[in-house]
């Protein structure tokens, strides 16, 4: 039997009576020995802080609560897996964007390692075997993510600075927060702009200021949050306006065929061992930036504006080494 099992069900036969119980009827209903019972109980005590007493007049255990009051143990009931998948779980968020969780998880991770301690389980493994190496993460103020997580979730509006890279330029905005997109190492803000009274994206560490506001935020129903980000190709919003055709090598065609690009993608392998991906796109930017990664091993089949971008794009690149 799992020893968390065991603990609830000592506490249940406890809680359930109304005088102490001894420890062979604890024996009886765990089915396990009187050392067992007595190292269930000392783990009651040093880790729930459970307030079981021994009475003497009455040969059995109870807990030591005021009159009206009773003890509960925690809500959340773990296996020793669930607990390590929660661990790594929380892991992966501290070095995914170290510092903007910590305080939040901190209690539950000391609860967690407790429990850990208390089955003879470690969790000094995870943090030197669970490694999430980050290449091009931007650094977001703490501060910042904070409140808008906490609109976000509580459902208020936000008032932002916002400072855009491509006009550099900083505006401000009232927007109704909807999504926290975590994308390439990156932390993204789907929103409702009241400004411009439209769906926007904002990348979170360009917001320089943020401030929570009183009244509730618009709420965007899903399905239309859906057909408006996820349906186009990456970080870009909007429909669909073209459909990329990618060949690759039958060499390179080994790893693209199981990579994900896209939740409508189609692909399929051709006789001569190559790989064709067939892509939905509205803005070509993102899409142009994965293609060129694969430099000789990929050729976009269409749509002609395509080609004639990624042709450009390396014409582009040799004249910088002409030079």
């Amino acid at each position: 039997m799992d020893s968390l099992q065991r603990i609830y069900e000592l506490h249940q036969a406890i809680s359930s009576r109304r005088h102490p119980v001894s420890c062979q009827t604890l024996q009886d209903e765990l089915e396990c020995s009187r050392a067992t019972v007595k190292r269930i109980i000392q783990e009651m005590r040093l880790y729930f802080n459970a307030p079981l007493e021994y009475s003497r007049e009455h040969n059995g255990y109870r807990y030591a609560t005021g009159e009206g009051q009773s003890f509960e143990l925690p809500g959340l009931w773990f296996s020793s897996t669930e607990i390590y998948a929660l661990l790594t779980t929380q892991q992966l968020l501290v070095q995914v964007q170290p510092g903007l969780l910590d305080a939040q998880l901190k209690p539950v991770r000391e609860r967690i390692e407790k429990i850990l301690a208390a089955r003879h389980l470690g969790s000094g493994e995870i943090s030197s075997r669970v490694h999430i190496l980050r290449m091009t993460g931007r650094k977001v103020a703490l501060e910042c993510f904070q409140t808008v997580a906490g609109a976000l979730l509580q459902r208020n509006s936000l008032h932002i600075a916002y400072h855009g890279r491509g006009n550099d330029q900083t505006s401000s905005r009232e927007i109704s927060p909807q999504r926290l997109i975590h994308y390439r190492d990156n932390w993204y803000l789907d929103a409702y702009c009241h400004v411009k009274n439209a769906l926007r994206s904002f990348a979170v560490e360009r917001i320089t200021a943020a401030k929570v506001l009183s009244q509730r935020c618009r709420d965007i129903p899903d399905t239309q949050l859906d057909a408006h980000y996820a349906s186009s190709y990456g970080i870009f919003a909007g429909a669909p306006e073209h459909t990329a055709v990618l060949r690759f090598t039958p060499e390179r065609a080994r790893w693209v065929a199981d990579e994900h690009w896209h939740q409508q993608q189609q692909g399929c392998f051709l006789e001569n061992g190559s790989y064709e991906l067939h892509i939905p796109y509205s803005d070509p930017r993102e899409l142009v930036m994965d293609i060129l990664k694969y430099g000789p091993d990929v050729e976009v089949i269409a749509p002609e504006t395509l080609q004639k971008t990624i042709v450009e794009r390396l014409q582009q690149t040799l004249e910088n080494y002409r030079k």
